[in-house]
């Protein structure tokens, strides 16, 4: 028996069978796609670690392929924006979870694919032509409104900085600015402004419900509520995103306007508690537990995690967020803070809330993707030795080649992106700006072939379970003090060579200047 599949119609499906199995035999069509996977994956070498290390790192990898998809048909596609079958010589994607997918997966695929995350943009720029708005959450039916944010607008300038810039540049910043201006905020809601969306914009953050107090805006969702918290930090990380794609393509006006709105992170930071916590709609501050309050999933003011994880969601302003919390000593004292805090109550009572906020270690959640950038925050702030510390431990806790699998949802591939990069030894913590972090390479030699022919190359000398820190670090064969090195430094084909050691060189990246940049400029 035969099958096939087809978005446009049964006779494509016939086609789409005849073009892609001519000559259907099972073990030739095996050995075929065993070839393809095994070139993919040799993409990245690896040597070094142990065989348990390299098969979490290789199933990781094959993972992250899981988003986007690539539904073109014969340079044709269907499109659920429009309900049209369109022509097109490029190919077409969907299925992308964004809230997800913009911290890691699209920054890896961007250093392995950048041709293929060239099309996907352009694709976001056909919805947007076909539907009216930039997507959220574009899946094969419909844009599904899910979650919060509008990160598609980070994706591209992250993209367009990485050199990436094979897409209607123009048309992408038009459909950006229509989500940033036009649409409304509210959670796994489509559709214009409402007051909510006002109240932003005059006051500068998202207002919260008291407890007991009933909404009264229609839109909001009656159970994702109103997300207050998360949607302002959320919308300051957007907007820093849209002005800085507005300062790239000479739009002074909007870069003034969309760069102050990125600020507006800081009208929820409550200096008493160092979190970021609720304020109503006449500026006063909502007394809540940050831990436990806001209903399921902690909705009410923050999503899917608590307020000890929303503390850190300001990554496009990190120098801005360690100001704020006194200065370095003290955020790095907070920082240690977060992964021993305890729940303060019953783990059953917790989990019966925070389902999501998984794979926990105090009140850091490796379970969800709001927490993937916060273990290597430490490098912004002198203690680099740290960030290596614990992700070598998260990596050991939580990501066994064990029948325990991940600690949390794999969202299309998103968190085991976040594994990639972390074995590799670096990390994207600020999508939009294109510098990587370092962390603690678990290999002793990484190579990665690009598309433009060059290899980018990671030695680690003696690099193990015990030798997780990182003693002097080189570029090129010049010595590296700073924790960070630049996207064009991969692309050029750089080698960076690392000397691990036992005990932490607290000496090496201390220095303020040694940090990565970050900041509202």
């Amino acid at each position: 028996m035969f099958m096939a599949i087809s978005y446009i119609s049964a006779d494509q499906a016939r086609k789409n069978l005849k073009a892609e199995i001519p000559q259907w035999k099972f073990n030739e069509l095996k050995e075929q796609a065993t070839s393809i996977w095994n070139r993919r994956l040799a993409q990245i070498k690896v040597e070094g670690g142990t065989e348990d290390q390299r098969s979490v790192f290789y199933t990781s990898l094959y993972r992250y392929y899981e988003r986007m998809v690539n539904i073109s048909e014969d340079g044709k596609y269907y499109s659920a924006y429009d309900h049209t079958v369109h022509t097109d010589d490029r190919d077409f994607y969907t299925d992308d979870w964004v809230w997800d997918t913009y911290l890691a997966q699209h920054p890896l695929r961007m250093i392995l694919s950048p041709a293929m995350e060239a099309d996907i943009l352009q694709s976001y720029v056909r919805m947007y032509e076909e539907g009216g708005w930039m997507p959220q959450f574009p899946i094969l039916y419909k844009d599904k409104p899910a979650m919060h944010g509008f990160h598609s607008t980070i994706v591209f300038l992250d993209a367009y900085r990485k050199g990436i810039r094979e897409f209607d540049i123009e048309k992408a910043y038009e459909g950006m600015k229509k989500n940033a201006t036009d649409a409304t905020m509210i959670p796994w809601v489509n559709g214009e402004l409402t007051a909510l969306d006002i109240f932003y914009r005059e006051n500068g953050y998202f207002p919260a419900l008291r407890s007991g107090e009933k909404e009264s805006i229609g839109e909001v969702h009656w159970f994702e509520k109103r997300q207050s918290v998360a949607i302002t930090l959320a919308h300051s990380y957007d907007d820093w995103a849209l002005g800085q794609m507005a300062l790239e393509l000479n739009k002074q006006d909007d870069y003034n306007y969309f760069n102050s709105q990125a600020a507006n992170y800081r009208n929820l930071y409550c200096s008493k508690s160092s979190l970021m916590m609720p304020k109503d709609a006449d500026g006063n501050w909502i007394d809540i537990d940050p831990k436990f309050d806001g209903g399921p999933g902690g909705r009410d003011y923050y999503d899917e995690n608590n307020g000890y994880t929303y503390a850190w969601q300001t990554q496009h302003d990190i120098h801005g967020l360690i100001k704020l919390m006194g200065g370095r000593e003290n955020f790095v004292n907070k920082l240690d803070n977060l992964f021993r805090e305890d729940l303060g109550r019953t783990k059953y009572q917790f989990f019966a809330k925070f389902a999501d906020a998984t794979g926990l270690v105090g009140q850091f959640s490796m379970g969800n993707e709001p927490s993937f950038h916060i273990p290597y925050l430490y490098n912004y702030a002198g203690a680099p030795w740290k960030t290596q510390k614990r992700i070598r431990f998260l990596l050991d806790a939580w990501f066994q080649n064990s029948i325990f699998g991940i600690p949390g949802d794999e969202d299309g591939g998103a968190m085991t992106s976040f594994v990639v990069f972390s074995f590799l030894g670096f990390y994207p913590v600020t999508p939009g700006l294109p510098i990587y972090t370092l962390g603690s390479p678990v290999f002793e030699r990484v190579s990665i072939d690009l598309e433009n022919g060059n290899i980018f190359t990671i030695i680690a000398k003696n690099s193990s379970k015990k030798n997780k820190y990182i003693q002097s670090a080189k570029l090129n064969g010049k010595t590296l003090n700073k924790v960070w090195f630049t996207h064009d430094d991969i692309l050029n084909g750089g080698t960076i060579e690392l000397v691990m050691g036992s005990f932490p060189n607290k000496e090496w990246g201390a220095s303020i200047e040694a940090a990565p940049p970050s900041g509202i400029r």
